[in-house]
Formats: C-alpha cells, sequence, structure tokens
C-alpha cells in the first residue's frame, strides 16, 4: 500500500505544478487562497449568493457558456447583502446572522470579557476601519459607447486584517491592500492589486482618501474588453502601474450611495484629474463595534498627510529662485557697504598744469589681406602691406598749460585721428610713435587727466541742461564730494559756459525724432561742459565749431579760450578745426597745419606760418594778399603743397634730424617702416587693432569714480525721468495691449469644450505667445536708440556696462513688458473662459512674464550685437517666424523629420505653449464631443497629446527651461557688452 501512497502523492505534486491563482490568490499546497468574494481551484469564480462568512464553502456562479464560470450576473442575493457578487452587507443584523452561522465562531472569535462592546454591526461608510467591501457603476459615456453593457467595479480595501469578524473570511491580503475587480455584463473583465496604501481621514466626515502604490492589473484573455470586443484593452490594463487613488465622498442618505473616483496616471490622462468615476458606490463592512470605537487600523501610522509633496521640479525652482534673491541681497548689502565707504573717503579733485607732447607719431590702416595670407612668402605679404593707408606719418607736436593749439588741414588731413590718438581712444589701424602727457607738479603721484569732446553730440534729449551736466557730475566727480557741492559745481560751470539762461531748458534731439530743444551751439557747449566738469589736466575737442554759425562759434572759441587762459588753472587746449574764420583763427596761439598726414607747420598762429611759408618757399607757395583770412590761406596751401615744402623742413627727433621728403616718398618710407615679419606681427597683436603709441602718462580714466550701487542709482533715475517726460512708448504699449486683450478675448469669447473648442483654446494661447514675441521688438529698437549715448558715457567711463544694463532692463522689462503682458494676458484668460481656478490663473501669468522675459533679453542681444538696427530686426522677425513654426502648434512635434526635430528644443515658444497647454488641461479640463454619433468624455490632456504631442507632466520643466533660456540670453547680453559694444574708431 506504501507504493500506491507515494503514487498518490506525486500526483498530487504533478497537478500542482505550474498551477497559478487568479484574482491574485495566493497558491498554499495544492489549493489557492482566495480573495473575498471568489473560490474556485483558482480562484476565478466570483461567489453567488451566500455570505462572505462562508469562505471556501460559499457558493460560486454556475458554469454555462465559454466564460459562464466567471459570471455573476445569474446570482440572487441572501437578504441584507447586495452588489455583484453579494459580498456588501447592508444591515448589522446581516452581518449578525452570517457570523452566527459560521461554523467556526468559537473558535475564530476569541471573544472575552475583556474586549468590551463586541456587537456585530454593518459598517455603510467609506471609510474602512477592518476590511471593508465596496460596489459601484461605472458609468464613463464614451466607455458605455464602446461597451454599452452594465459595467461594475468591486474593491476590497484591507486596513487591518486582524481586526475582521473571520480574518481567514471576511478579508484578505496583508495591512493595508486593497484588491477591484471590474465585472461587464457579470463577466469579471481584468482585475488589479496594490498595497502599501494608506487611508486620509481628514477629508469630510464620512468620505475617504486611499493611496495606494505598486499598482499592477491583468486583463483576462478572451474577455470582451480584452480581445473578445470589437476593442482590445490588454495592452492599456496590464500596463497600468505606479499610484493608485480611491477617493470617495460621503455617502448621500437619500440614495444610500456615494460617488468615488479610481485614479492612475493613464486612467487620469483619458478621463482627466478625477480618473474614473464610479457612481453608485454601496459599502459594507462587517465589524465589531468596539473596532469602530477604537478607531480600528486608523491608527496615526496610516493616516496620511493632505498635504502634498512638492515635486523635485518645483524644490529645484524654488531653490533656484531663493538662491537669486539671496544673492541679489547679499550683492546690494556689499553695494551700500562699498557706497558708504566711499562717501565716507576724502577725495579730492585736483586740477593741475600738464603738458602734451608727441613725437614720430605715425597711424597706418592696413589694407586688404588674403585669408591664407600667414602661409605666403615674406616679400608677397610685404606687396600687400604696400597697399596700406597713412593716415598720420611722423606728426610732432607741444601743447603747454596756458596754450590753445588749433590743428588745421583740409578734408582727409588727419585732424580727426590726431586728436583721437591724443585721447586715447580705440583706434582699427596700427599706431607708433611717443605721447607724453605729463604734469608739471611731480610730486602729485596722480596721472594727468585728459577730456575728449567728439564731433556730434549725443546728449540725453529728455533731460535738461542742468540735469545733464549734474548727471555727468554725479558719475564723474568722486562719490565723497556730496551732492550739493556736485550742483554748485554745474552752477558754476553754467555760468562759465554762458549757458545759466537755459538751464530747465531740455536738449532736444538735433535730428528732429523727438522735439526739438537748445540750439547747436548750446549743445556744444552742453558737451564742453560734460567734459569741463571732472576738472581735466588738458583738454582735447574734435572740431568743435562744425555746423555752427559764426556768432555760435565765436562763442564756442571765447569759452575755449576763457578756460586755456585762466589765470589760476589754465588748461592746454588742442582742437581740430575745418575751416575757422579770421575772429575764431585768431584766439588760438599755436597751429598744427597737416597735408596728407604729413605736419607742414607747427609753431605759433598769428601770421607766423605766413611768415614762415613766404620765406622757405615764397616760390612755390600762393602769394598771400593782406586782408585775407590767415586761416583761409593756410589751407589753400595745404590743399596743394609743393615738394619743395616738404624737403625743405627738417624735424628733431630724439637727438636726429630727419629729413622729411615729399608725400609720395614719405608714404613709401612709412610702409616699409610699417612692413612686419610674421613675428612682427604677432607681437604687434593682430593687423586691425594694434596700438603700438608708447604712453608716458595716462590718457584716459582708469576705472570709475563712484560706486555701481551710486551708478545704478543715478541710471534709474535717469530712466525713470524720460519714461515720464516721453510716456508715447509706454502709453502706447499700454492701450495697445488692452485692445488686443479685448480682440483676442472677443475672438475666442467663452470657448467651448469640445474637440475643435479645445484646439481654439490652443489658438489663443499660441496668439498670446506669437504677440509677446513680435511686441518685444520694440525693446530691440530701444537699445538700438540709445547705443551712441552709452558709446559716449561708457568711453568716459561714467558706469560700468553692467550698471547700465540693469537700469536698461528695470525700466524696459516693468513698463513695456511686463505690465502690458499682465494686462492682455488677464483681459483674454477671463473672456475665453479659461481655467477658474486662482493657482492656474497665476501660473499662467508667470510664464508669460518668463516668455516676455527671455524674449526681452533675445532682442537686447541682437540689438547690441549688430551696429545695423535693421539686421537686427529682421534677424529677430525670422526667429519669431521659426519659434512659430516649431511651437508645435501647426506641426505635431512627432511628424517633424528627425534632420528637423532638434530645432524645437531651441524654440521658447515651444514651451511656453507647452506649460499653457499642460496648465489648462491640469485644471481637470474635460473633452465632450461627439464623433460620428459617438459621445466622447475624456481628458482634455489626452487631445493635447493627439493633437500636439505635449508632455502632460512638463509644467515645471518648461518653467525652468524658460529659465535657463533667460540665463543664457542674459549672459550673452552682458558679454557682448562689455567685450564687443565699445568706442572703436
Amino acid at each position: 500500500m506504501r507504493w500506491k501512497s507515494l503514487l498518490f502523492s506525486l500526483a498530487l505534486a504533478l497537478s500542482s505544478y505550474g498551477q497559478s491563482c487568479e484574482n491574485y490568490g495566493v497558491l498554499n499546497g495544492s489549493s489557492c487562497s482566495c480573495p473575498v468574494g471568489f473560490g474556485g481551484a483558482t480562484c476565478s469564480q466570483p461567489g453567488c449568493g451566500g455570505t462572505i462568512f462562508q469562505g471556501a464553502q460559499r457558493p460560486l456562479a454556475p458554469p454555462s457558456g465559454k466564460f459562464a464560470n466567471l459570471t455573476a450576473s445569474s446570482c440572487s442575493c441572501t437578504d441584507g447583502w447586495t452588489g455583484t457578487g453579494c459580498n456588501v452587507c447592508q444591515t448589522a443584523d446581516a452581518c449578525k446572522s452570517a457570523f452566527a452561522a459560521s461554523a467556526n465562531i468559537t473558535a475564530a472569535s476569541g471573544l472575552g470579557g475583556s474586549q468590551g462592546n463586541d456587537i456585530m454591526v454593518c459598517n455603510n461608510q467609506a471609510t474602512v476601519y477592518a476590511s471593508g467591501q465596496m460596489s459601484c457603476r461605472v458609468e464613463n459615456p464614451t466607455l458605455q459607447n464602446v461597451f454599452p453593457g452594465k459595467s461594475t467595479l468591486n474593491i476590497i480595501r484591507t486596513l487591518q486584517p486582524s481586526l475582521s469578524p473571520l480574518p481567514n473570511a471576511t478579508s484578505f491580503g496583508a495591512s493595508g491592500t486593497a484588491f477591484a475587480h471590474l465585472f461587464y455584463d457579470g463577466v469579471e473583465q481584468f482585475y488589479c492589486q496594490a498595497d502599501s496604501c494608506t487611508q486620509d481621514l481628514n477629508t469630510t466626515a464620512g468620505g475617504s482618501n486611499w493611496q495606494c502604490s505598486n499598482l499592477k492589473c491583468t486583463c483576462r484573455a478572451g474577455a470582451t474588453f480584452c480581445g473578445g470586443g470589437s476593442t482590445d484593452l490588454t495592452q492599456t490594463i496590464n500596463t497600468l502601474g505606479g499610484t493608485l487613488g480611491i477617493v470617495c465622498d460621503a455617502v448621500d442618505n437619500s440614495t444610500n450611495s456615494a460617488t468615488c473616483h479610481f485614479k492612475q496616471s493613464t486612467l487620469q490622462a483619458l478621463f482627466g484629474n478625477d480618473g474614473l468615476v464610479l457612481n453608485g458606490c454601496t459599502f459594507g463592512e462587517c465589524v465589531r463595534q468596539n473596532v469602530i470605537d477604537s478607531g480600528g487600523g486608523n491608527t496615526a501610522s496610516v493616516i496620511e498627510d493632505t498635504s502634498k509633496s512638492l515635486s523635485g521640479g518645483v524644490i529645484a525652482g524654488l531653490a533656484v529662485v531663493g538662491a537669486l534673491v539671496l544673492l541679489s541681497l547679499v550683492l546690494f548689502a556689499l553695494g551700500l557697504r562699498t557706497q558708504k565707504r566711499a562717501r565716507k573717503s576724502h577725495e579730492i579733485v585736483e586740477k593741475h598744469k600738464a603738458s602734451v607732447e608727441w613725437s614720430g607719431l605715425s597711424y597706418t590702416i592696413p589694407g586688404s589681406r588674403s585669408t591664407f595670407s600667414g602661409l605666403r612668402k615674406r616679400k608677397d605679404r610685404v606687396n600687400d602691406i604696400n597697399t596700406d593707408n597713412v593716415i598720420l606719418d611722423n606728426v610732432n607736436g607741444t601743447v603747454r598749460p596756458g596754450q590753445m593749439m588749433a590743428i588745421l588741414g583740409p578734408s582727409g588731413a588727419g585732424k580727426t585721428s590726431l586728436i583721437e590718438i591724443l585721447a586715447g581712444k580705440n583706434k582699427s589701424g596700427i599706431v607708433t610713435g611717443r605721447i607724453d602727457v605729463h604734469s608739471d607738479d611731480k610730486t602729485s603721484g596722480r596721472q594727468p587727466r585728459v577730456g575728449f569732446v567728439p564731433q556730434q553730440d549725443i546728449l540725453p534729449a529728455t533731460l535738461t541742461v542742468f540735469e545733464a551736466l549734474l548727471f555727468a557730475a554725479r558719475l564723474r566727480l568722486p562719490e565723497s564730494i556730496t551732492d550739493k557741492e556736485k550742483q554748485e559745481r554745474v552752477d558754476v560751470l553754467l555760468e562759465k559756459l554762458g549757458i545759466s539762461q537755459i538751464r530747465n531748458v531740455r536738449i532736444g534731439d538735433v535730428t528732429g525724432g523727438k522735439a526739438r530743444g537748445i540750439s547747436g551751439g548750446e549743445m556744444r557747449r552742453v558737451s564742453i561742459g560734460q567734459e569741463l566738469i571732472a576738472s581735466p589736466d588738458v583738454l582735447l575737442l574734435d572740431e568743435p565749431t562744425s555746423g555752427l554759425d559764426s556768432v555760435s562759434a565765436a562763442r564756442v572759441a571765447n569759452v575755449l579760450h576763457a578756460i586755456a587762459h585762466d589765470p589760476v588753472n589754465p588748461t592746454p587746449i588742442i582742437a581740430s578745426i575745418h575751416q575757422p574764420s579770421s575772429q575764431l583763427y585768431q584766439k588760438f596761439d599755436l597751429v598744427l597745419l597737416l597735408a596728407h598726414g604729413r605736419a607742414l607747420y607747427a609753431g605759433p598762429g598769428a601770421f607766423a606760418p605766413v611768415d614762415h611759408f613766404q620765406s622757405v618757399a615764397a616760390e612755390t607757395v600762393p602769394t598771400y594778399q593782406q586782408g585775407y583770412n590767415v586761416a583761409e590761406y593756410l589751407l589753400e596751401v595745404a590743399n596743394d603743397p609743393p615738394v619743395g615744402l616738404f624737403q625743405s623742413r627738417t624735424i628733431q627727433r630724439s637727438g636726429v634730424a630727419l629729413n622729411t621728403t615729399s608725400p609720395e616718398n614719405s608714404s613709401e618710407k612709412s610702409r616699409q617702416h610699417h612692413s612686419l615679419d610674421s613675428g612682427d606681427e604677432e607681437k604687434m597683436g593682430g593687423e586691425h587693432s594694434s596700438d603700438m603709441a608708447t604712453r608716458t602718462g595716462a590718457t584716459t580714466r582708469s576705472g570709475y569714480a563712484t560706486t555701481f550701487l551710486t551708478q545704478l542709482q543715478y541710471l534709474c533715475g535717469r530712466e525713470w525721468k524720460v519714461l515720464k517726460r516721453d510716456k508715447t512708448l509706454f502709453l502706447t504699449h499700454i492701450v495697445v495691449s488692452a485692445l488686443l486683450g479685448v480682440f483676442c478675448g472677443g475672438l475666442y469669447y467663452k470657448t467651448d469644450i469640445t474637440i475643435a473648442g479645445f484646439q481654439s483654446r490652443v489658438g489663443c494661447l499660441f496668439f498670446l505667445g506669437a504677440l509677446i514675441a513680435f511686441s518685444a521688438l520694440s525693446a530691440l529698437y530701444n537699445v538700438v536708440e540709445i547705443r551712441p549715448l552709452f558709446l559716449r558715457e561708457r568711453a568716459n567711463a561714467y558706469y560700468s556696462p553692467t550698471a547700465w544694463l540693469l537700469s536698461r532692463f528695470f525700466f524696459d522689462m516693468i513698463p513695456l513688458r511686463l505690465i502690458p503682458t499682465i494686462i492682455v494676458a488677464t483681459i483674454t484668460y477671463w473672456m475665453a473662459g479659461l481655467s477658474p481656478q486662482a493657482a492656474n490663473f497665476f501660473k499662467f501669468i508667470l510664464i508669460l512674464v518668463l516668455y516676455s522675459l527671455a524674449m526681452t533679453l533675445y532682442n537686447f542681444l541682437l540689438g547690441t550685437l549688430f551696429q545695423n538696427g535693421g539686421v537686427a530686426i529682421l534677424l529677430s522677425a525670422l526667429s519669431a517666424l521659426y519659434q512659430m513654426t516649431f511651437a508645435g502648434f501647426f506641426v505635431h512635434l512627432s511628424d517633424i523629420p528627425p534632420v528637423l526635430r532638434w530645432l524645437q528644443w531651441l524654440c521658447p515658444l515651444k514651451y511656453m505653449l507647452e506649460a499653457l497647454s499642460v496648465n489648462e488641461v491640469g485644471s481637470g479640463l474635460m473633452i465632450q464631443d461627439t464623433l460620428q454619433g459617438v459621445p466622447v468624455n475624456v481628458s482634455a490632456s489626452l487631445i493635447m497629446q493627439l493633437l500636439f504631442g505635449f508632455g502632460l507632466n512638463n509644467y515645471y520643466r518648461d518653467v525652468l527651461i524658460l529659465v535657463g533660456f533667460i540665463l543664457a540670453f542674459g549672459i550673452g547680453v552682458i558679454g557682448v557688452v562689455w567685450f564687443k559694444v565699445r568706442e572703436r574708431r
């Protein structure tokens, strides 16, 4: 008989080998331990009649047909029990009767006197104390159109199985588990399981919020949902995972049912944030009263906090914002400290007598070069250099305190180049020679200051004369000098320049672009005053009388003469004069006459040049007629100088006599002098930017007279005055934004929730982005317009480029970008009927502000990068069209050819549109429409992904990317302004 026992054991083992339990039952030896409400060899048969207290002895659904063994449609429930499968108790008597009828009542109950109130009750609320059953109807219109039969969902929620009346029968699974089973026309379609569940009781009284992890689902092959019908959901159901939420409202006493939501990411993408809505949910949990009185399994360890944890993207964004704010506060504190220390210093502005001497000064602009000239032979490169343009050739001169020199010569003689080289301006060619600017006071220890007044007057048009000079005084005088003292200095200077009567008159614009103000001669004196306010030791002027009538020119000359011959602090003055009158010519003590870049004469003024030419070249120069303007006579001589005039002169340079030759021979020698081999070119530092003039004294100011915070303060003050006095651009932006807001809001007024309506919503968002992109062009124009003034003031060390950028950005971004963006966005948002939640509205505003900020900085970058405003505007317009193409509105992002698809990642408008769309659908927007008679009730997020290819969870990612664009454009603007936007002559 022993062998029969062995055979029986082997057969039993073989029968159980490979056996699996369905509905996530647990294999226990040769049988399965099944979830509550299921039985059979593999847990595939739902209960049919009876009660859940019967456990494995409970009657199961009878087999009839292929899937009839899974059906529960023909079951008749015992009194007091309801739901698909008859698992939900309705009354306390039903629980008591079922409990009393259980054969294992004595062994399983473990009742004793110490348990207190052990009355069995039926908990019909959504809250679970031990292990509860619920049964709900699934009535989604879209789902019902595909599957028109009756769908129900049974859910077993187990919080603490040991507190259930019969743990092995009325509960299943470990603490914090949930099992769900969906039936269609009484046949089970799929089942799901999740664990690590917590129950939140901080909801509305009677409601519950279950949050579970590790969701997994299994679709029954061949069932209607899983290949047995017209639509196969197997792939979708089997890939459900992640977090599961079961959120139920309080039970309505009138219907004894409640509404619940089955939430999972995929379901929420299909049906909205509320997930799959469950209607008519009934709850039933047989439990002892003492378990309810003690709170059951709802201890602090399983109650979940209702506050939502911040995502990683939000935390990262807040960290970046916090770091930037903290950095700004630290920099502001350091700026205040530096400013306070500077104001307490005792720096004073001392004026010393200084002299200017230059010798052997030459300036050559290199000719054209081949790209591969470095590989060619030396003699070939010399031939290239022979095409160099010699502007100045071995020019010498000296100006001492109390002297005023006029540099004369015909057009192209090199007057402006000489003045700019003496002033230390950046030149594009090669400068050689020696420039010596030295103070007569050898004990001062300070390098002489050199002031330079260019030929063109570039002044702030909206400021008054007094404000323009005070602005220069505040930024060019030391910070230790009080503001009151600076104002007094300006008053004295106004009297000295003879323009005190126009101190409160706005300067205006000589080009006619803005309202006209003061005259050209008065503007020239204001420009001179901006240099004199810094008390320069030497003053250089480039054609200060050009474009002025004789009276205005005489006034300017009188001012310069008084400054040069001041009895207390005489200032050496060097000015290039184009065509002076006789009266103007007599104001100058010294004259330097240039022709073809060579000095024909350098010495005293008045009639001394005439006597010189008549004595050395009387036969070759024109005869001077008495009463003739000396200046015009000198220009006549310089216009066509005879060769003999060059050959007759000998210049002493460093103790060596250098005989000058004719202009042709002179230029040839100069070109040979500048011929360089490759090693020399490397030493020179490049062909087009070399400056080899040796300077023994500083000719330009180094550093700034005031601290960064002071610079920013007065720059912002000037920007504020400009904004108040020239309101045209600001008011235009405001009015246009309001009109466009009404237009856009009216165009998309109360957009409905159909598929076409959703497309219109995204179109509304796209329209706003395109509007911001094109309106930012005015930022580019503003930068191009103010660029000349910035170049002039930067060259004179008024302020640092960073301070200028910040002030320009603040007073462009806030009044012209931020305020109009908020206006047009607010009007459009509420007229178009977008998400009514306040949080979504502010997230909407945030994205538009970030995008506007990025586009403003981008146009700043173009405006600073290109000197030609037309080129910058063209590139800005083309980039706006590029953004519209790759934003995802006109073409689905996934349909873009791979060779071009990467361009979308360089498109800020794409991130703006995606973030706004995600924000809109994230508010729970549902699409209700009909397609060919089929009702559609799905989440707008699904339509968004199908139509545009936007990511559902990309809002905060897009925020960070837009911030990245802002930082990149900002760094680019700072770099270009610091290293490229500088005065070059």
